[in-house]
């Protein structure tokens, strides 16, 4: 039998250990910062980092079962820790200096970051500008969400520029001058996270601290060809709410969601990302869906206490919800309402 990867090993101490046990309780407070600083210490913020930064250079396969583990046990503190996986992957790329000041800090757990960057799929909308100005550029505009907020250290923000580019760079996450956060949003899930808007109003940052410039077209072909796989969150949240049911009720959604994941997960590790686009959406709507079954099931099966605050099933059923819209674009949601329809 193979051993699982370490960090498997230990996202599933974390999540068995801390974040499942007081999952209820951080849903109705905040992400502690102690759960943070454990997983800062797990090595888990360094997953998808390059090796000779201190990272692990995980498999995909090892990045998604560590995802379903932590999003199952915690999703609030899953998605906060979530974000900082992006800027890692942009700084591994970059070329500029900024990887140098950053990569290894983050790779090795001693910053945590945020993102702001998904405003840009609200395309032909551009929410937040970014224009030449003293040698830097200067950011214009409202970020609509930002999670981890009094949480993260670093951001990395994103903007259009007047040449159409999506141009990205990391910035202290505080309020500074030009950065102005509003109150932490009141949200049906994952309130824990953390989640503001941004108001930017001439917020300037150096040429240093550009981490990506490119094509806006190119950066949002891109982003749709990931938009379409199933997100493994979905997984990790359907497999615990079948742990709350019995094993003649949690059977045939077991099934189904096995089936599921092994041909989505497939389809990602041995087709190119522009392979199967059709059949990967229509996979990514049935994770929704099993996800959609067993969390009601959940509800079900727990009686009138699911609709206790501290119920496990109620829990899960809005955070179901949240990873319905989470990573969305124009594409997904008319692939999803298209299925509902039908």
């Amino acid at each position: 039998m193979t051993r699982p990867h370490p960090l498997v090993t230990r996202a599933r101490s974390l999540a068995d250990g801390l974040l499942a046990p007081h999952a209820e309780q951080v849903d109705q407070g905040e992400v502690p910062v102690g759960h943070l600083r454990e997983i800062r210490r797990s090595g888990l913020l360094g997953l998808n980092a390059p090796k000779e930064y201190g990272g692990a250079a995980a498999p995909g396969a090892v990045v998604r079962e560590t995802a379903e583990i932590l999003a199952g046990a915690c999703c609030s503190t899953w998605f906060v820790q979530t974000q900082h996986h992006t800027p890692v992957l942009t700084l591994a790329k970059s070329e500029g200096p900024v990887r140098e000041r950053l990569l290894g800090r983050l790779a090795s757990g001693e910053l945590l970051s945020g993102v702001a960057y998904a405003h840009l799929r609200a395309f032909p909308r551009t929410p937040v500008r970014a224009t030449r100005e003293r040698g830097g550029w200067r950011f214009d505009g409202t970020v609509p969400w930002y999670t981890g907020w009094g949480l993260n250290d670093v951001m990395l923000l994103a903007g259009v520029t007047d040449a159409d580019e999506a141009l990205f760079a990391f910035t202290e996450a505080r309020e500074q001058p030009g950065l102005r956060p509003s109150t932490p949003m009141r949200l049906a899930a994952l309130t824990a996270a953390r989640t503001v808007s941004l108001d930017l109003e001439g917020l300037w940052l150096p040429e240093e601290a550009v981490a990506l410039r490119t094509p806006r077209e190119t950066w949002s072909a891109t982003d749709r060809l990931k938009t379409v796989n199933a997100n493994p969150a979905v997984f990790g949240i359907a497999r615990a709410a079948l742990a709350l049911l019995d094993e003649e009720a949690a059977l045939p959604l077991h099934t189904r969601l096995t089936e599921i994941r092994d041909r989505a997960y497939a389809l990602v590790d041995s087709a190119k990302p522009h392979e199967h686009l059709a059949e990967r959406l229509a996979l990514r709507t049935r994770a929704y869906e099993v996800m959609q079954a067993a969390t009601t099931a959940a509800v079900v099966s727990g009686g009138g206490r699911s609709m206790l605050l501290t119920s496990r099933a109620q829990r899960l059923a809005r955070e179901a919800l949240f990873l319905l819209v989470q990573g969305q674009t124009r594409e997904s949601r008319a692939s999803h309402l298209r299925s509902l329809a039908s």
